[in-house]
């Protein structure tokens, strides 16, 4: 698929349908139990091995989308990745951007905040990683966690310095209100934003914390104190539930990608991506008036040289 081809309808179809079964625009009647991380949509575990063919063919057409963003320079994305340890957020990183011109697409993985950051608001060190127009930017992890991990340990407050009649009964939902609103301005302002929810199952990261334990090589993957949230796994379902209900809009969705199988969670997050970008219907600029003529001119001057 070359990047000036047109994307056969068929496959955007296919993406468009992959998006839509996993995509809250209105969270009022959310609820994370109805969702099955072990989903796999119409496909069946049969059909892993195809599913790798496709997701490398989603991988071009996302490739071919985002060059004409780029050249196009109007638009930009923003992927924003949540989930708990170990549910894939690197994999799905690695596998669906694979193909993405380096120039063109920037992760930003958000660790604890450092001293500078906490001495601003909590959207400020996102606002200054956001993607630029032509690009797609990718967080790992984000400004949720100020309504995710915070919520859960709410001594993280402490940390923040916030002003005592700052921090009462109404913190978590002003702290929903500014990201809807701050969404809302991305997208009133040619920022696209895709939220992703990677839907782990308790068993299955249980699963794949003894794999990284079990193996040498995975070893630097794990640290105890994954084991020690985990001890907070309830707590944190109802964080993601109400972050997703009191956010989910359709200017900024929620995708709850079921991740139990990683195969599936990868194609879904592709078909996001080209959903996203196809919806954009990005295109590369026309020539302008004369252009032709000044390109034919550079092309006789080029054939009349004397190699």
């Amino acid at each position: 698929m070359s990047n000036g081809k047109a994307l056969d309808p068929g496959l955007l179809e296919d993406c468009r349908k992959l998006a839509a079964a996993c995509r809250i625009d209105d969270g009022a009647s959310f609820r994370l139990r109805d969702q099955d991380p072990a989903a796999t949509g119409t496909l069946r575990k049969a059909d892993k091995a195809a599913a790798g063919d496709r997701l490398a063919t989603l991988v071009e057409a996302i490739a071919a989308l985002q060059d004409r963003l780029y050249a196009e320079d109007r638009w930009s994305l923003l992927v924003v990745l949540q989930a708990m340890d170990a549910a894939g957020k690197d994999g799905v990183i690695k596998h669906v951007f694979s193909g993405v011109n380096p120039q063109g697409c920037h992760v930003t993985p958000f660790k604890a905040p450092s001293a500078e950051e906490l001495d601003h608001d909590f959207l400020w060190r996102c606002n200054r990683a956001l993607p630029e127009r032509g690009r797609i930017g990718v967080f790992n992890r984000s400004y949720y966690e100020e309504v995710l991990v915070v919520k859960v340990h709410p001594e993280i407050l402490e940390a923040q310095r916030l002003p005592a009649a700052r921090r009462g009964p109404k913190l978590w939902s002003e702290r929903y209100r500014a990201i809807r609103h701050h969404e809302r301005f991305l997208d009133d302002n040619g920022t696209l934003v895709r939220k992703v929810f990677l839907n782990v199952s308790r068993a299955e990261q249980k699963k794949r914390f003894l794999e990284r334990i079990d193996d040498p090589a995975k070893n630097w993957k794990f640290a105890a104190r994954d084991v020690k949230e985990r001890g907070h796994w309830d707590e944190y379902m109802a964080a993601y539930e109400a972050a997703i209900r009191e956010t989910a809009t359709p200017a900024a969705p929620w995708f709850v990608v079921p991740a139990d199988n990683k195969w599936f969670t990868r194609l879904v997050v592709a078909a996001i991506v080209v959903d996203a970008l196809a919806g954009l219907d990005p295109r590369y600029p026309a020539a302008p008036a004369g252009r032709s003529e000044e390109l034919e001119a550079c092309r006789r001057s080029l054939l009349a040289e004397q190699d």
